[in-house]
């Protein structure tokens, strides 16, 4: 039996990037940049207007001053004249700043008679203008490599006039659940068998973090079967392979072995956490295979903890960075496995955000896990913590 963080060292040294493509920006979602996304231009490309008002020469203004309206800027048609002394201009939000001009004053703080804008404030030169380049300039670095594109990284850099990037190819994951007591979703139970939660959960959980995900489906506890099943999953040379089930040493756990019968070297089969001990690690040519446990929050919890490293290797990503937050209540003393326990995040005036432990923990129990926000890390043979206290924690 290893250490967690033996486990991980180990686990990432056995992947490495798959290389890049290029896609279309609005089918980025999602994906890790392999190079940086520049802007391509200026934003603004030009001095705007952030109000409804009038463009002023700023030296031109104090209460009670009146100058003549001699045009008017809106988004997509500028004013072309220039504003001199005792002059203003329309303009809307988002059109070009005259020349001429150097600040705006919105429309509530004026009067107008015709063509004759009485202003009822001082202004100083710059307001209300958003200076060309302000947001960013053109050759900027909008998103740095390695970033996972969200919705807010694409609109930035479509600001930047920017239509496809080059990011890193989607792992593809293939999951094959074993065990004569499985049904799959909406299956018919019988009176000895469970429904597969496993593979579901684990295909939404890669697909949401950019992989390929291909459910092979439940293979009995048969050595021939789960052997040519296995087979027929290796041949296709998956970036990684994820089995649930077997892995451990009862009369019925046939995986590791099978999987040696296929050419999987296998690395290590035990870790020291909880949930999760019975985890394998394997590799046969270019295909990783991970043996996660049977156990659905095992599974879950092993996928988060150790694959999830690995996907975002293979895709040039990194994990998010733990957050680290004070207990909500009191943490018991942990034994000699690292435990991830399943914790809520709460928040209030008084005390801010905490993390609140979650005191089942079971390896079945799945709506504890369902209602968790984050995953906290009791050390090795930790006494105990105490609220209040700083811990660390993984969001799921």
């Amino acid at each position: 039996m290893i250490s967690v963080d033996e486990a991980l060292e180990r686990i990432l040294k056995s992947v490495r990037p798959l290389g890049s493509e290029r896609v279309a920006l609005a089918e980025a979602a999602r994906r890790v940049l392999a190079e940086d996304v520049c802007a391509k231009l200026f934003n603004p490309a030009f001095d705007v207007s952030a109000m409804d008002g009038y463009a002023v020469r700023a030296e031109d203004v104090q209460p009670g001053v009146t100058l003549r309206m001699i045009g008017a800027s809106q988004a997509g048609a500028g004013f072309d004249g220039t504003v001199g002394p005792g002059q203003c201009a329309r303009i809307f939000t988002g059109a070009p700043v005259p020349s001429g001009a150097d600040a705006v004053i919105m429309q509530e703080e004026t009067r107008a008679e015709g063509d004759a804008i009485t202003f009822e404030c001082d202004v100083a030169p710059g307001r209300s203008i958003r200076f060309r380049g302000e947001d960013f300039g053109q050759g900027d670095v909008l998103v740095a490599a390695g970033a996972a594109l969200d919705p807010r990284k694409i609109a930035l850099a479509a600001a930047g006039n920017v239509a496809d990037v080059a990011v890193s190819v989607r792992p593809r994951v293939a999951l094959l659940a074993t065990g004569d007591e499985l049904v799959a979703p909406g299956g018919v139970v019988g009176p000895d068998q469970i429904v597969a939660s496993n593979s579901v959960g684990l295909g939404a959980f890669f697909t949401g973090h950019g992989a390929q995900v291909r459910d092979l489906g439940i293979v009995a506890d048969d050595r021939d079967v789960l052997g040519d099943a296995l087979g027929r999953a290796l041949a296709e040379k998956p970036d990684i392979l994820l089995t649930t089930g077997g892995a451990s040493v009862g009369e019925h756990d046939f995986v590791q072995d099978m999987l040696k019968a296929n050419g999987v070297d296998i690395d290590f089969w035990r870790i020291a956490m909880r949930p999760g001990k019975p985890l394998m690690l394997g590799r046969t040519g270019k295909t990783v295979v991970f043996g996660l446990p049977g156990n659905p929050v095992s599974a879950l919890v092993t996928a988060r903890i150790f694959v999830l490293p690995a996907v975002l290797k293979m895709m040039g990503g990194t994990l998010p960075a733990a957050l680290y937050l004070p207990l909500a209540e009191d943490l018991p003393p942990n034994g000699p496995r690292r435990h991830f326990m399943r914790g809520r995040l709460v928040s209030d005036a008084e005390r801010g955000t905490q993390v609140e432990p979650i005191r089942q923990t079971d390896s079945g129990h799945l709506s504890s896990l369902a209602s968790a926000d984050v995953l906290i890390v009791q050390d090795e043979n930790c006494s105990g913590k105490a609220r209040g206290e700083i811990i660390a924690a993984h969001l799921l």
